[in-house]
């Protein structure tokens, strides 16, 4: 059987038929470990917007969180993020991913 790939100008029904195109491109363990160290910031900044209600936290997480993300791709996966064609599915991925590593689905 062959197996079905996207390509990045493919449209995806829904996010079950995104992730798989989403982890095939995060297969680089250091920009896996990327993403996971800029969503903890983003959970991070997030905690100190709420906490101190100092509001400058939350841009700090989108910087945080894209950040990290972004050197992962550009400099070990050598893609584009998915975020700039599926911006929504993108961000959902990256929350699933995060919580399949801290589950123990995903290697770190």
């Amino acid at each position: 059987m062959e197996r079905t790939t996207h390509h990045e100008n493919e449209h995806f029904a829904n996010f079950a038929q995104f992730y798989p195109f989403y982890l095939g491109e995060h297969r680089n363990p250091v920009s896996r470990r990327l993403h996971f160290v800029g969503s903890l910031g983003v959970i991070g900044c997030v905690a100190m917007a709420i906490a101190t209600g100092h509001w400058p936290w939350l841009p700090a997480a989108v910087v945080c969180g894209y950040g990290f993300a972004w050197v992962g791709h550009f400099f070990f996966e050598k893609n584009r993020p998915a975020t700039f064609r599926h911006p929504i599915y993108s961000l959902m991925g990256d929350w699933v991913m995060f919580a399949d590593i801290c589950r123990g689905k995903l290697p770190l």
